[in-house]
């Protein structure tokens, strides 16, 4: 997507080390309509680019560190998380609401302005009564950045993330989901999105905005619509 170079955006992406966030740091960074791309995470993604500023920020329940680094960002794409089972419920919930919640506080401290993008899952419970845990918190904390006095915030709830390039998968479940990709694809094209294409929408909606779409939640079928109208031969 190309934009004019006055239009360019400073982008903040939270979480690049992992495999949304990886893909979403790599397609901003070749991206013409950002500016610069400043990435925060627990520890360091690896690359060199002349756009790319990396802060390393340990402790995600007190962000008030990062303050001046999040000083005059345009937007922000939040893929920070934790696969259920990997951790307790408890920590569960702690990564999931609390983490974005307080990222979230200090960066409208900052860049009141700023879009927000977040990287919820299908299933995302906004009643915030679901029996799934990790429906309940996606949904707690995307009331909280509803609330949170941004502009724009965009809520992308994604069902089965294609890895498309090899990777050690979590568990048993993603194993086999892995391996019946082609086929689940093929009988349940609106219950699965490659994860390059999940991030690219992350960036390119906060960065360039869309008309088509309203409302701030895009299911996965409306991921799959976005993508594939910005990079049709994807």
């Amino acid at each position: 997507m190309n934009v004019p170079t006055a239009g360019q955006k400073r982008l903040v992406i939270v979480g690049a080390t992992g495999m949304v966030g990886g893909y979403a740091l790599r397609y901003a960074l070749e991206n013409s309509a950002v500016r610069t791309v400043t990435s925060i995470g627990r520890r360091k993604v690896g690359i060199s680019h002349t756009k790319l500023t990396e802060v390393v920020h340990k402790d995600f329940t007190d962000c008030f560190a990062l303050a001046e680094t999040l000083l005059g960002q345009d937007a922000a794409v939040f893929c920070l998380g934790a696969y259920t089972g990997a951790v307790s419920d408890a920590e569960l919930r702690t990564i999931t609401v609390g983490y974005t919640v307080e990222f979230a506080r200090v960066l409208h401290g900052s860049s009141p302005g700023a879009a927000f993008s977040f990287l919820s899952g299908g299933g995302a419970d906004s009643t915030e009564r679901s029996r799934i845990p990790f429906a309940r918190y996606k949904g707690e904390a995307e009331n909280a950045l509803l609330a949170a006095g941004f502009p724009r915030v965009y809520l992308f709830r994604p069902a089965y993330i294609y890895p498309v390039e090899p990777r050690r998968e979590p568990n048993f479940s993603y194993r086999l989901l892995r391996g019946v990709y082609p086929l689940f694809r093929l009988l349940f094209p609106n219950q699965v999105i490659r994860a390059d294409d999940l991030a690219r929408s992350m960036v390119d909606v906060p960065v360039c905005g869309t008309a088509k779409h309203q409302g701030p939640v895009f299911e996965n079928r409306d991921i799959r619509a976005l993508a594939e109208s910005l990079h049709p031969t994807s």
